[in-house]
């Protein structure tokens, strides 16, 4: 491609300056951004394949664009026919292309983010957008209103910021639909984009920019976006583990530092200390075996070697960095004496790998010399995990390693005082404490691995072990009888079971994960969470199974409470659990609890959710203080608003009071990984958002709902949770409704993780995973699981009493957590779309269905109204136009790549409709008696025509790609 001259790269096709800005606003620098990257793509697109297949996506842009301006049907109908008419290869280069312009886009957004924020930093002022300061968090700004608005001394902020933890745990949740390789080209176009308009860059820089920006625009549309083969769960590990190697590692000090400075402007000199959990990291990657049958006992040991190895490989090229730097030779005498022990003895014993190295090191450098026996230790531990991951065994002995953290951090330690006893303050406080402050974030391990299993399995073992020796079945007893009996064996010496027990396969996975935990280091491990859990034996289970497997270092337990009646009973199972003495004693005055925000959502819809999982907290609290217990909850968040998503700062701050109280827990899953640590300066703000919200619930708690707003929420809540069962539980066809009006039963060809979509096989609604429930409706824009039973709540409310309305409007302004989820939904009906819902119903939903779906859109509108009038606004997102405009900037694309779904999953449904609307498909088709026969054998590889499977999965990804928050 010819390289362009300086003014028409900055300049902007005037066809693309009518297309855009008519529809983002009036914010120039997102226009510009985005148009630059479109202009750019679009000559790519006509270079690669044509002028033709340019004109041709520029069409339905226009006719998207107009669709979004009146929204008429008819226009839907005009991109269908267009995109029917292509060619089976150029159906999927327009998937492809609209997709990759959707990825785009997003890359403009980001990128327009990070200007705006540092515009704001400079000059000290808020903006309104989705970042300001209703949903962000910025810590020195967080530390100023502690201190000046709220009168909290300096040294309380302090002290409670030193005991405070955030774990965020990343999990393997099949939800980031973009494939790693395609992220990191991504990085380097939004790298580029940044740098082009930079103040001080050259002509020069601008042209050598400009070609690499289009050299990493074209690599990556002509990248494959589709996974051929699901994930295995160590693929999903090394795709996590890759954040920590590129992002976050580097970005916990530097985020620290930040703090560290925000301190010393509130009055405090004195730095937070190195030890200070902080920020910490666990993961569900290799450990969540929750209906996933890949997740097996070898995976999780793998993963948990493959985590050590990788934490020493880090720690190994970051230590020889540190030796060069501390070349001084001024050290206090506890160093001198161990650096002269070291170098005598390693002279002697160092590995065969570094004898020469430390024939170079000299004794007058203390520290070097010290260094480079953490460095030999951790080459060993490497080595030996690298060993026993590949063959299963090692000639590197344990003691020849670093077996704990206290063990690696104490020589660094030793270093730290040194220098500062020398007068080297300022040297220990650089390079040194950022390492130590890592050492003490990810340990030898990187993350900790939670073990996720079903109470269920755990029964299953036990009913094994009962009726082995004779003593009846377990899962027949009642629940007394289970805690009576767990706690005579719990209580006593003996061992339960030996070799000879019978295993079923189920029963030998359960019992084998146990034995990993014990072989394995203890740190490699978090929580044992039980999901489905619901007495006081399910915890008691996995204790007793804990302590038969020999587990030195028992994890502690936690249960999951995570459908509508398990979270009703909930505190009264965690009281009975508290009133056991021996548990109790057990816990030491400690307990974690989950809950869970995807399964009680698809149980009783988002409403009675959101209101049974805050009730549920309180009372977990009010049980917790009774015992004297310290309580952590565990948030199982997933990224969209029907899985209990949103922005990270509003879902802390709308907590009922006294239940984070410095101390939280929540998952991050799928695309939110990648929106939380794509970039460093996406890890610092996560960081960011995570800590300064925490404190500031803590310090500040969200004010508590009046007795008036409780009754009326209760009452609510029943009907919304009425409705919503009514159809998705009641209604006889509505399996049938929601399988052929979306595209779930198409989901699990994107491959986009390595669990399946259904604990079971077989079943209906009940046995599917919250999370292509959630997809499904999101890919048709109509994200039924998130507004269902919210109309029908509101309106019997005012029905009721008109007073009530003028409530719910003092609620929404008052009170954090119902203002937060009113604007959730409020956003999710900005990104809804029922005129493409239509769509998918009159291509795929048989006629006699067809009133069910008017039913449900007529439903839509009247919901989304009743939600306008409760938050005040005349249009959705009335209070966030920035949002309002990013949203709108991404409609035309969406929109053509809903049509070419809908129309696509229609020729895979129906290949005689495919055979119809192509006449010149070949004779032999024509003339078949089973044209989808015919078909088939043209593509082998897929059951689907030629092109269809590509074209749909492409579709897929764009539509997550662009509502982001799609699982």
């Amino acid at each position: 491609m010819a390289t362009r001259n300086l003014e028409k790269m900055v300049s902007i096709d005037a066809q693309l300056r009518q297309l855009v800005p008519a529809k983002v606003g009036e914010d120039d620098r997102l226009v510009e951004y985005d148009a630059l990257l479109l202009d750019r793509f679009l000559d790519i697109l006509q270079d690669l394949h044509g002028e033709g297949l340019r004109e041709t996506v520029q069409e339905l842009y226009e006719l998207s664009a107009e669709y979004e301006g009146k929204h008429d049907p008819k226009k839907l109908e005009e991109l269908g026919s267009v995109l029917t008419s292509l060619d089976p290869g150029d159906s999927i280069v327009i998937a492809k292309a609209f997709s990759h312009m959707l990825n785009l886009a997003n890359l403009a957004e980001e990128v327009q983010i990070a200007y705006r924020r540092r515009i704001k930093k400079l000059a000290r002022r808020d903006f309104a957008d989705e970042n300001s300061a209703t949903t962000e968090s910025d810590i020195e700004e967080t530390f100023k209103r502690l201190v000046v608005d709220l009168k909290k001394s300096p040294e309380e902020v302090f002290e409670a910021l030193k005991n405070q933890t955030v774990d965020l745990v990343l999990t393997a949740h099949p939800t980031q639909s973009v494939r790693r390789s395609l992220l990191q080209k991504h990085g380097r176009i939004r790298n580029c984009l940044a740098q082009l308009y930079a103040k001080d860059i050259t002509p020069d820089d601008k042209q050598e920019l400009d070609e690499a920006l289009q050299r990493e625009i074209q690599a990556a549309f002509r990248t494959d976006e589709i996974r051929r083969t699901p994930p295995t769960p160590q693929d999903e590990m090394r795709a996590g583990m890759s954040y920590f190697h590129e992002t976050i590692c580097k970005g916990v000090p530097k985020f620290l530092r930040r703090v560290d400075t925000a301190l010393k402007n509130i009055g405090i000199n004195e730095r937070l200390p190195y030890n200070a959990p902080l920020i910490q990291f666990s993961s569900w990657m290799g450990g969540d075996r929750d209906g996933n049958p890949r997740v097996t006992p070898e995976v999780t040991r793998d993963v948990c070697l493959l985590a050590r190895m990788m934490a020493a490989n880090m720690y190994f090229n970051q230590i020889e960095d540190l030796m060069f730097e501390l070349s001084m030779w001024r050290c206090n005498d506890e160093l001198r004496v161990r650096a002269d022990e070291l170098h005598r003895n390693s002279r002697k014993d160092a590995a065969k790998h570094y004898i020469e190295f430390w024939k170079t090191i000299s004794p007058s450098e203390p520290y070097r010399v010290v260094l480079g026996y953490v460095r030999d230790k951790l080459y060993q531990t490497r080595e030996r995990a690298r060993q026993l991951l590949t063959t299963g065994i090692s000639d590197i002995p344990e003691e020849a390693t670093f077996t704990n953290v206290e063990q690696f951090l104490e020589p660094l330690e030793l270093c730290y005082r040194s220098l500062c006893s020398s007068g080297d303050h300022p040297i220990a406080d650089g390079s040194l404490l950022d390492f130590l402050r890592q050492v003490s974030t990810f340990g030898l391990s990187l993350v900790r691995v939670d073990i996720r299993q079903e109470s269920d399995r755990h029964t299953d073992v036990l009913d094994a072990i009962t009726k082995h020796l004779n003593i009846g079945s377990y899962r027949e007893w009642s629940e007394e009888r289970r805690q009576e009996w767990l706690l005579s064996e719990l209580r006593g010496k003996r061992p339960l079971f030996g070799s000879d027990l019978p295993k079923t396969e189920e029963i030998a996975d359960v019992l084998d994960t146990f034995h990993v935990i014990a072989e394995l280091p203890a740190d490699s491990f978090g929580a044992y969470i039980i999901s489905m859990a619901t007495a006081p034996s399910d915890v008691l289970a996995v204790e007793l199974l804990q302590r038969e497997c020999r587990i030195k270092q028992p994890l502690r337990v936690v249960p999951l409470f995570e459908k509508l009646a398990d979270l009703d009973a909930a505190p009264a199972a965690v009281s009975r659990l508290f009133s056991i003495d021996w548990y109790r004693n057990r816990i030491n005055g400690k307990q974690e609890v989950m809950i869970g925000y995807s399964d009680s959502g698809k149980d009783a819809g988002r409403l009675s959710a959101a209101w049974q999982l805050y009730k549920a907290q309180e009372e977990l609290v009010k049980v917790a203080k009774e015992y004297g217990v310290k309580l952590t909850m565990f948030h199982g968040r997933g990224g969209t608003v029907g899985r209990g998503g949103g922005p990270t700062h509003l879902a802390i701050l709308s907590q009922p009071p006294d239940t984070i109280h410095g101390s939280l827990r929540v998952t991050v899953q799928g695309e939110v990984i990648e929106q939380s640590f794509g970039e460093e300066h996406l890890c610092f703000r996560t960081l960011q958002r995570f800590t300064a919200a925490t404190l500031e619930h803590g310090m500040n708690p969200p004010v508590a709902p009046k007795p008036e707003w409780r009754a009326l929420l209760d009452e609510i809540a029943v009907v919304a949770t009425e409705e919503y069962r009514s159809y998705v539980f009641q209604e006889p066809r509505f399996v049938e409704y929601f399988r052929l009006a979306t595209p779930e039963l198409e989901y699990g060809r994107m491959n986009i993780g390595s669990r399946p979509s259904k604990r079971k096989p077989s079943g209906g609604i009940e046995s599917l995973r919250a999370i292509p429930w959630i997809f499904a409706w999101t890919q048709t824009r109509f994200h039924l699981p998130v507004w269902l039973g919210f109309g029908a709540a509101f309106r019997h409310a005012i029905q009721k009493d008109v007073r009530n309305l003028q409530m719910l409007q003092q609620m929404y302004n008052n009170w954090p957590f119902f203002r937060v989820t009113i604007d959730l939904v409020e956003m999710v009906f900005a990104k809804g779309d029922p005129g493409i819902a239509a769509l998918y119903d009159k291509l795929l939903v048989s006629e006699e269905l067809w009133p069910f779906g008017d039913k449900l859109r007529a439903n839509f509108e009247e919901t989304k109204n009743l939600i306008l009038q409760i938050a005040g606004h005349k249009d959705l997102l009335e209070g966030n136009p920035y949002l309002k405009q990013r949203l709108r900037l991404r409609d035309s694309y969406i929109t053509t790549l809903n049509v070419c779904q809908a129309y696509t999953l229609k020729r895979i449904r129906d290949p005689n409709y495919d055979v119809k609307l192509r006449p010149h498909i070949s004779k032999e088709v024509m003339d078949s008696s089973n044209p989808a026969d015919e078909l088939v054998k043209l593509n082998p590889m897929s059951e689907y025509a030629p092109g269809l499977e590509d074209t749909l999965i492409l579709t897929m990804k764009g539509v997550a790609a662009g509502l982001q928050n799609t699982g």
